[in-house]
């Protein structure tokens, strides 16, 4: 019984280790917008979605925030302010504290 080999890291599927790496490497910018009528949403930008689902992401994020969003255009949008709180969730999904940076 043969397994699939990662063509990235050559490890078989199971022990593949390339999504917590790229993980490690990314800078995640966290900030508030201001939208029509005074909305408030809060954006979540450079995690590149090559690497990671930003749909499955956006999904664990808004039912753990309790909110509204999206994922489009290589970012996640979410609705309200969550800024502190989004960095300590990404931080519990393995997401590096030094790497994320709330503007």
């Amino acid at each position: 019984m043969a397994s699939e080999i990662c063509p990235i890291c050559g490890l078989p599927k199971e022990l593949c280790i390339c999504e917590a790496m790229s993980r490690e490497q990314q800078q995640i910018r966290i900030r508030l917008e201001r939208r029509r009528f005074g909305r408030e949403v809060t954006i979540i930008e450079g995690i590149h979605s090559k690497d990671i689902d930003l749909r499955k992401l956006a999904g664990i994020l808004k039912s753990r925030l309790a909110c509204g969003g999206t994922a489009k255009n290589g970012r996640i949008e979410l609705q309200g302010d969550h800024r502190a709180r989004v960095k300590d969730l990404l931080v519990e999904l393995g997401f590096p504290s030094e790497q994320i940076f709330i503007e």
